[in-house]
């Protein structure tokens, strides 16, 4: 799979590198999001990298497979690793600061959080050795986890490595326009698709053949007894969702219960906790109007995060019987009636992410742009799917409004007669706003128009 995006990600770790590289780095992010591919991409050109990735296994094992891969990088100038094997974590790190103690070298201990099951005192271990070999080596470590909630507490206040990184970077899904550089062989529309059935995560977006149907993709990703989305969904609830509560808040937030109060209703029990956990782990998102106080705001809603996730949850989950049964072709035809009503969702979050790139880039027109997102009145009427605020002046105030469609054309001159009626809820003087329509294929209007066209060739563009 080639290496596509993270540009912001590779500038951050050079930086690190070049400036800042006298405490370690910080890299974290969920299962399958290409944190490890990042970390071999920016380690590539360094001329001496220790590669250790964590399994959980006792700690004399764990140094043995670590004296292994320092060998291979050439590490060896100091000490015979099969003579004098690492007698703890302490030797190993003060045998590489002594190997760096002419050039650069970088140690990579990659799914840090394994490494704990059998050395809970490793932290303090790396902080001894950091506040006794700064001077001395010019060893650089780069810590890297999966385990969302073990790579919070870790950076917290009462954590050995509190206040010890020089840099703490999480590594997100791919946006639209990422997504789209793994995509080259389809069309626009046809991107959308694909991100919105399987989410940003890289191994996913490549499981996509390019040169296959829609059927003969889904049939055996995701309609097959075992397939690859099946397997990985089950994995995601086993691994990151945390518990059983979890689990059913999850589910029945992809179920539409997106308020507090009908969550709760639907599990039948306090739902607090459960939810907090769902927010650290990025698997759902608490919404409110944009512009409101999220801490204040009695609009609240929560959804699930990751598009996959929700397909997992929704369509597969409602005919997973027939399809672990071997019916996928069975209920291929009904999946594909639902995709409609399922795309809205990840289309409008598509639709906002490409709004603020055009903010930041100029080409809406609009400046000062601060804040984007949905915004409705009580009880979720009236949405407008995307709000942009200006703040000209420390005050921030409407500039724009936009509405998504999944549909291929849409009439523009009626979708913006619709959009101004709702913004009237929104501010009194809807002729100074901004209208954005957009749809996957185009948006027809008449040759007088300002509205402001947006389809999936600009969401999820041909890579360049």
């Amino acid at each position: 799979m080639a290496f596509v995006g993270r540009e912001i990600e590779l500038s951050a770790l050079r930086d690190w590198w070049e400036y800042r590289p006298d405490r370690p780095a910080l890299v974290w992010g969920r299962r399958r999001v290409g944190k490890t591919a990042l970390i071999e991409q920016f380690a590539n050109p360094l001329p001496r990298v220790v590669f250790h990735t964590g399994d959980g296994d006792r700690v004399s094992a764990e140094l043995a497979r670590l004296a292994a891969s320092v060998q291979a990088a050439g590490l060896t100038r100091l000490r015979d690793l099969m003579a004098n094997p690492y007698r703890d974590w302490y030797d190993a790190l003060e045998h590489l600061a002594n190997e760096a103690d002419r050039e650069p070298a970088l140690l990579v201990l990659d799914e840090f959080p394994e490494l704990l099951h059998g050395a809970p005192t490793l932290p303090g271990t790396l902080r001894a050795f950091l506040d006794r070999s700064r001077e001395r080596t010019m060893l650089r470590i780069l810590i890297c986890g999966s385990a969302v909630r073990t790579m919070w507490s870790i950076q917290e206040s009462r954590a050995p490595l509190y206040g010890r990184f020089n840099l703490t970077l999480p590594v997100f899904p791919f946006r639209p326009r990422e997504a789209a550089m793994m995509l080259p062989g389809l069309a626009p529309e046809d991107r959308a698709l694909v991100y919105g059935l399987f989410g940003g995560m890289p191994l996913y977006l490549s499981w996509w053949g390019q040169d296959r149907s829609f059927a003969d993709n889904l049939l055996p990703l995701a309609l097959s007894p075992g397939s690859p989305a099946l397997t990985e969904g089950r994995l995601i609830m086993e691994t990151e969702v945390g518990s059983e509560q979890g689990g059913a808040v999850l589910s029945a937030i992809a179920s539409g219960a997106t308020k507090f109060s009908e969550i709760q209703v639907s599990v039948g029990f306090p739902p607090a906790r459960p939810i907090d956990r769902l927010l650290e782990a990025r698997l759902i998102s608490r919404i409110v109007p944009v512009g409101e106080d999220p801490a204040k705001s009695r609009k609240t809603i929560y959804r699930v995060s990751d598009s996959f996730l929700s397909f997992y949850l929704g369509p597969l989950r409602k005919y997973r019987t027939a399809i672990e049964r071997g019916r996928g072709a069975t209920v291929l035809p009904a999946i594909e009636r639902e995709l409609d009503d399922f795309m809205g969702l990840p289309y409008e979050d598509a639709f906002r992410e490409c709004l603020w790139e055009k903010a930041f880039d100029g080409t809406l027109g609009l400046s000062d742009v601060v804040d984007i997102g949905p915004w409705w009145t009580a009880g979720v009427q009236g949405q407008i799917d995307a709000v942009l605020l200006a703040e000209p002046e420390l005050t921030r105030i409407p500039v724009a409004v936009g509405e998504s469609k999944w549909a291929r054309s849409v009439n523009g001159g009626r979708q913006r007669a619709r959009l101004t009626a709702k913004a009237a809820a929104l501010t009194s003087d809807v002729d100074r706003l901004a209208y954005i329509i957009c749809a996957r294929s185009e948006v027809v209007t008449g040759p007088e128009s300002d509205t402001i066209v947006i389809t999936a060739a600009d969401i999820f563009p041909d890579p360049r």
